[in-house]
């Protein structure tokens, strides 16, 4: 082409499949390695009597069309009671929780028969407890907050941030140089 740029129509070609070649397969490594990132923070950021809690949390991608998604989490069902903390004790001290989330805590102490918790966790806790003809029940007045995901990916955003730029440099490099 005269009096044009040499090499343009193979950059303009490369810079078309930049797009479609990044969001199908960069992203979502990125974001796997970021969720990566999170997850382990917030592993050696959960409290952990017997580990199974922090055994618990895991990451999944989901891909949309749009988007790529990362997420970590626990199947653990009293997980969000360690994270934002129960009753009393914890609407008196839930610092570190997501400013997002204003939870309501219950006021009143309740009772957790013994077969609802196993006793060496339960005497951790120093709770007063009754026996009865229906078992041993001890009495909870909630837990302080003790959060582990939020402060998980609170504290590493920059980090997870520039692992996602630094994919996609990567691999804008790479097409580039084929």
């Amino acid at each position: 082409m005269a009096g044009g740029i040499e090499g343009l129509d193979k950059l303009m070609k490369k810079y078309g499949q930049l797009a479609e070649q990044i969001t199908e397969a960069t992203m979502e490594k990125a974001v796997g390695a970021s969720a990566i990132t999170v997850q382990k923070a917030a592993k050696d950021g959960c409290p952990s009597h017997d580990g199974e809690l922090k055994q618990s949390i895991l990451t999944s991608v989901q891909k949309t069309e749009e988007k790529v998604i990362g997420t970590i989490y626990t199947n653990k069902p009293y997980a969000g009671y360690v994270e934002m903390g129960t009753g009393p004790k914890g609407e008196a001290n839930h610092s570190g929780i997501s400013p997002l989330v204003s939870p309501a805590y219950t006021q009143e102490p309740w009772w957790i028969h013994e077969s609802q918790i196993d006793r060496k966790t339960a005497e951790t806790y120093q709770w007063h407890y009754i026996d009865t003809p229906d078992g041993r029940f001890y009495r909870c007045e909630g837990q302080a907050a003790q959060p582990y995901l939020y402060p998980a990916l609170k504290n590493n955003k920059e980090r997870v941030t520039r692992n996602i730029s630094n994919y996609i440099a990567r691999e804008i490099r790479r097409i580039c140089n084929d």
